[in-house]
Protein backbone atom coordinates (compact mmCIF):
# COMPACT_ATOMS: atom_id res chain seq x y z
CA UNK A 1 0.00 0.00 0.00
CA UNK A 2 3.01 2.32 0.75
CA UNK A 3 4.36 4.53 -2.23
CA UNK A 4 6.82 7.00 -1.51
CA UNK A 5 6.76 9.92 -3.31
CA UNK A 6 9.74 12.84 -3.79
CA UNK A 7 9.59 14.80 -0.25
CA UNK A 8 7.87 18.07 0.03
CA UNK A 9 9.41 21.21 1.80
CA UNK A 10 5.07 23.40 2.51
CA UNK A 11 5.89 26.76 2.82
CA UNK A 12 2.85 28.38 1.47
CA UNK A 13 0.83 29.73 4.05
CA UNK A 14 -2.39 28.90 1.99
CA UNK A 15 -1.48 25.27 1.67
CA UNK A 16 -0.52 25.32 5.51
CA UNK A 17 -3.77 26.14 6.52
CA UNK A 18 -5.67 23.84 4.21
CA UNK A 19 -3.28 21.19 5.90
CA UNK A 20 -4.52 22.48 9.11
CA UNK A 21 -8.39 22.22 7.97
CA UNK A 22 -7.79 18.34 6.39
CA UNK A 23 -6.48 17.48 9.79
CA UNK A 24 -9.40 18.89 11.81
CA UNK A 25 -11.43 16.50 9.18
CA UNK A 26 -9.12 13.95 10.10
CA UNK A 27 -9.18 14.17 13.25
CA UNK A 28 -13.39 14.62 14.11
CA UNK A 29 -13.47 11.64 11.74
CA UNK A 30 -10.94 9.61 14.18
CA UNK A 31 -13.20 11.23 17.13
CA UNK A 32 -16.32 9.81 15.63
CA UNK A 33 -14.88 6.18 14.83
CA UNK A 34 -13.46 5.60 18.27
CA UNK A 35 -16.90 6.53 20.32
CA UNK A 36 -18.66 4.09 17.36
CA UNK A 37 -15.97 1.33 18.13
CA UNK A 38 -18.25 -1.44 20.85
CA UNK A 39 -18.78 -5.23 20.58
CA UNK A 40 -21.70 -6.35 17.95
CA UNK A 41 -20.04 -2.95 15.97
CA UNK A 42 -18.38 -4.58 11.71
CA UNK A 43 -15.44 -2.80 10.46
CA UNK A 44 -17.35 -2.41 7.50
CA UNK A 45 -20.11 0.22 9.55
CA UNK A 46 -17.21 2.02 10.55
CA UNK A 47 -15.79 2.55 6.83
CA UNK A 48 -18.86 3.56 5.92
CA UNK A 49 -19.38 6.24 7.95
CA UNK A 50 -16.26 7.10 7.73
CA UNK A 51 -15.93 7.72 3.97
CA UNK A 52 -19.62 9.87 4.19
CA UNK A 53 -18.54 11.74 6.91
CA UNK A 54 -15.19 12.66 5.51
CA UNK A 55 -17.40 13.81 2.02
CA UNK A 56 -19.69 15.50 4.03
CA UNK A 57 -17.05 17.82 5.55
CA UNK A 58 -15.40 18.90 1.82
CA UNK A 59 -13.12 16.42 1.51
CA UNK A 60 -11.96 12.87 0.04
CA UNK A 61 -10.54 9.68 1.68
CA UNK A 62 -7.10 9.23 0.73
CA UNK A 63 -6.55 5.68 1.18
CA UNK A 64 -9.54 4.55 -0.91
CA UNK A 65 -8.32 3.57 -4.22
CA UNK A 66 -4.89 4.33 -3.40
CA UNK A 67 -2.04 2.14 -4.95
CA UNK A 68 -0.51 0.96 -8.21
CA UNK A 69 -3.28 0.10 -10.93
CA UNK A 70 -4.58 -3.19 -10.28
CA UNK A 71 -3.49 -3.11 -6.57
CA UNK A 72 -6.03 -0.10 -5.41
CA UNK A 73 -6.92 0.06 -1.77
CA UNK A 74 -10.91 -0.88 -1.71
CA UNK A 75 -12.10 0.95 1.11
CA UNK A 76 -11.59 4.39 3.17
CA UNK A 77 -10.37 2.97 6.27
CA UNK A 78 -7.87 0.36 7.46
CA UNK A 79 -9.60 -1.51 10.44
CA UNK A 80 -6.80 -3.98 12.23
CA UNK A 81 -7.61 -6.19 15.37
CA UNK A 82 -5.60 -8.06 17.41
CA UNK A 83 -3.01 -9.81 15.75
CA UNK A 84 -3.31 -7.35 13.21
CA UNK A 85 -1.16 -4.50 12.89
CA UNK A 86 -1.79 -2.12 9.49
CA UNK A 87 -3.66 -2.35 6.39
CA UNK A 88 -6.59 -4.87 7.58
CA UNK A 89 -9.71 -4.42 5.20
CA UNK A 90 -13.00 -3.17 7.08
CA UNK A 91 -14.44 -6.34 6.06
CA UNK A 92 -18.54 -6.95 6.68
CA UNK A 93 -17.53 -10.55 8.85
CA UNK A 94 -15.23 -8.72 11.09
CA UNK A 95 -17.39 -7.56 13.67
CA UNK A 96 -15.99 -6.88 17.46
CA UNK A 97 -16.40 -8.39 20.36
CA UNK A 98 -15.35 -7.71 24.24
CA UNK A 99 -11.09 -7.59 24.41
CA UNK A 100 -10.61 -7.05 21.00
CA UNK A 101 -7.92 -4.50 20.32
CA UNK A 102 -8.84 -2.43 17.37
CA UNK A 103 -6.68 -0.18 15.34
CA UNK A 104 -8.10 2.52 13.02
CA UNK A 105 -6.35 4.12 10.40
CA UNK A 106 -7.51 6.42 8.12
CA UNK A 107 -6.45 9.73 5.54
CA UNK A 108 -8.11 12.30 4.07
CA UNK A 109 -7.22 15.02 1.18
CA UNK A 110 -8.30 17.98 1.24
CA UNK A 111 -7.82 20.08 -2.08
CA UNK A 112 -4.86 17.92 -2.59
CA UNK A 113 -3.59 18.10 1.03
CA UNK A 114 -3.21 14.92 2.62
CA UNK A 115 -3.13 14.54 6.44
CA UNK A 116 -2.65 10.71 8.50
CA UNK A 117 -3.56 9.32 11.45
CA UNK A 118 -4.28 6.48 13.84
CA UNK A 119 -5.77 5.24 16.70
CA UNK A 120 -6.06 2.16 18.70
CA UNK A 121 -8.74 1.42 21.28
CA UNK A 122 -9.73 -2.00 23.72
CA UNK A 123 -13.07 -2.83 23.60
CA UNK A 124 -14.60 -3.58 27.61
CA UNK A 125 -12.13 -4.45 29.53
CA UNK A 126 -8.90 -5.89 28.60
CA UNK A 127 -5.26 -7.17 30.35
CA UNK A 128 -3.26 -4.74 32.82
CA UNK A 129 -0.21 -5.70 29.83
CA UNK A 130 -3.01 -4.72 26.93
CA UNK A 131 -3.83 -1.51 28.43
CA UNK A 132 -0.19 -0.92 28.99
CA UNK A 133 0.70 -1.63 25.64
CA UNK A 134 -1.78 0.56 24.39
CA UNK A 135 -0.44 3.61 26.54
CA UNK A 136 3.46 2.78 26.18
CA UNK A 137 3.15 3.09 22.28
CA UNK A 138 1.15 6.03 22.32
CA UNK A 139 3.98 7.65 24.84
CA UNK A 140 6.48 6.50 22.36
CA UNK A 141 4.52 8.63 19.58
CA UNK A 142 4.18 11.39 21.79
CA UNK A 143 8.40 11.38 22.56
CA UNK A 144 8.79 11.11 18.66
CA UNK A 145 6.90 14.18 17.99
CA UNK A 146 8.49 15.94 20.61
CA UNK A 147 11.73 16.15 18.84
CA UNK A 148 10.15 17.02 15.57
CA UNK A 149 12.09 20.19 15.60
CA UNK A 150 14.30 22.37 13.43
CA UNK A 151 17.66 21.28 13.52
CA UNK A 152 17.10 18.04 14.45
CA UNK A 153 17.68 14.70 12.01
CA UNK A 154 15.33 11.51 11.45
CA UNK A 155 17.29 9.84 13.70
CA UNK A 156 16.23 11.84 16.43
CA UNK A 157 12.46 11.09 16.44
CA UNK A 158 13.67 7.33 15.76
CA UNK A 159 16.09 7.36 18.63
CA UNK A 160 12.98 9.07 20.65
CA UNK A 161 10.30 6.10 20.10
CA UNK A 162 12.62 3.64 20.72
CA UNK A 163 13.75 4.68 23.81
CA UNK A 164 10.21 4.84 25.58
CA UNK A 165 9.46 1.50 24.23
CA UNK A 166 11.03 -1.38 27.14
CA UNK A 167 12.00 -3.56 23.72
CA UNK A 168 12.21 -6.69 26.98
CA UNK A 169 8.83 -6.60 27.17
CA UNK A 170 7.38 -5.36 22.87
CA UNK A 171 8.72 -5.71 19.98
CA UNK A 172 8.91 -2.63 17.60
CA UNK A 173 8.20 -3.20 14.05
CA UNK A 174 10.72 -2.79 11.70
CA UNK A 175 9.35 -3.29 8.39
CA UNK A 176 6.79 -0.38 8.56
CA UNK A 177 7.67 2.31 9.35
CA UNK A 178 6.56 6.02 9.54
CA UNK A 179 6.59 8.61 6.57
CA UNK A 180 6.16 12.41 5.04
CA UNK A 181 3.15 13.56 4.04
CA UNK A 182 0.98 16.40 2.70
CA UNK A 183 1.21 16.71 -1.22
CA UNK A 184 0.38 12.92 -1.27
CA UNK A 185 -0.37 10.27 0.86
CA UNK A 186 3.13 8.67 1.58
CA UNK A 187 6.54 10.90 0.95
CA UNK A 188 9.76 10.20 2.35
CA UNK A 189 11.62 10.84 4.33
CA UNK A 190 11.09 7.08 6.17
CA UNK A 191 10.55 7.37 9.33
CA UNK A 192 11.98 4.18 11.32
CA UNK A 193 10.77 3.57 14.89
CA UNK A 194 13.86 2.56 15.53
CA UNK A 195 17.40 3.49 15.18
CA UNK A 196 18.44 1.40 11.43
CA UNK A 197 21.71 3.52 10.17
CA UNK A 198 24.37 1.02 10.07
CA UNK A 199 27.09 4.27 10.07
CA UNK A 200 27.16 6.00 13.57
CA UNK A 201 27.20 9.14 11.95
CA UNK A 202 24.07 8.99 9.62
CA UNK A 203 21.51 10.39 11.38
CA UNK A 204 19.20 10.29 7.93
CA UNK A 205 17.89 13.89 6.86
CA UNK A 206 18.05 17.05 8.63
CA UNK A 207 14.50 18.19 9.78
CA UNK A 208 13.79 21.60 8.62
CA UNK A 209 10.59 24.15 8.73
CA UNK A 210 7.68 22.95 6.50
CA UNK A 211 8.06 19.22 6.65
CA UNK A 212 4.88 17.20 7.27
CA UNK A 213 5.65 13.85 9.11
CA UNK A 214 3.33 11.45 10.11
CA UNK A 215 4.79 9.47 13.13
CA UNK A 216 3.58 5.95 13.97
CA UNK A 217 5.02 3.45 16.25
CA UNK A 218 3.47 0.15 15.63
CA UNK A 219 4.18 -1.92 19.07
CA UNK A 220 3.43 -5.79 19.86
CA UNK A 221 3.33 -7.84 22.92
CA UNK A 222 5.83 -10.53 21.26
CA UNK A 223 8.43 -9.99 18.23
CA UNK A 224 8.68 -7.53 15.71
CA UNK A 225 8.43 -9.97 12.99
CA UNK A 226 5.43 -9.86 10.37
CA UNK A 227 3.54 -11.46 8.07
CA UNK A 228 0.87 -10.64 5.57
CA UNK A 229 -2.61 -11.62 5.79
CA UNK A 230 -4.71 -14.25 3.37
CA UNK A 231 -6.96 -11.27 2.26
CA UNK A 232 -3.56 -9.82 0.81
CA UNK A 233 -3.89 -7.04 2.60
CA UNK A 234 -3.32 -6.98 6.66
CA UNK A 235 0.03 -7.00 8.09
CA UNK A 236 -0.08 -9.26 10.77
CA UNK A 237 1.85 -10.45 13.71
CA UNK A 238 4.40 -13.25 12.80
CA UNK A 239 3.85 -14.66 16.29
CA UNK A 240 0.44 -14.01 16.74
CA UNK A 241 0.64 -11.51 19.32
CA UNK A 242 -1.07 -8.41 19.70
CA UNK A 243 -0.17 -5.18 17.72
CA UNK A 244 -1.08 -1.40 18.76
CA UNK A 245 -0.54 1.35 16.25
CA UNK A 246 -0.93 5.11 16.97
CA UNK A 247 -0.23 7.96 14.13
CA UNK A 248 -0.28 11.69 14.09
CA UNK A 249 0.46 14.44 11.41
CA UNK A 250 3.52 16.91 12.25
CA UNK A 251 4.07 20.03 10.72
CA UNK A 252 7.56 21.49 11.79
CA UNK A 253 7.07 25.24 12.58
CA UNK A 254 9.81 27.80 13.48
CA UNK A 255 8.36 27.22 17.20
CA UNK A 256 8.29 23.35 17.61
CA UNK A 257 5.82 20.19 16.11
CA UNK A 258 2.71 21.31 15.32
CA UNK A 259 0.13 18.27 15.94
CA UNK A 260 -2.69 18.58 13.24
CA UNK A 261 -5.07 15.58 13.59
CA UNK A 262 -4.67 15.55 17.67
CA UNK A 263 -8.71 14.79 18.85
Amino acid sequence: MCHFSVMAIITREEDIELLRESGKILADTMKELVERVREGVSAAELNIFAEKYIHDHGAVPSFKMYGPKGREYPAALCVSVNDEIVHSLPSEDKIFTQGDVVGLDCGVNLHGLFTDCAMTVAIGDVSDSLSRLLSVTRRALESGIEQARIGNYIADISTAIQSAIPEHEYGIVRDLVGHGVGYSVHEDPRIPNFWPWKNGTDRGPQIVKGMVLALEPMVTTGDWHIVTGEDGWSVKTQDGSIAAHFEHTVIVTKDGPEVITKM
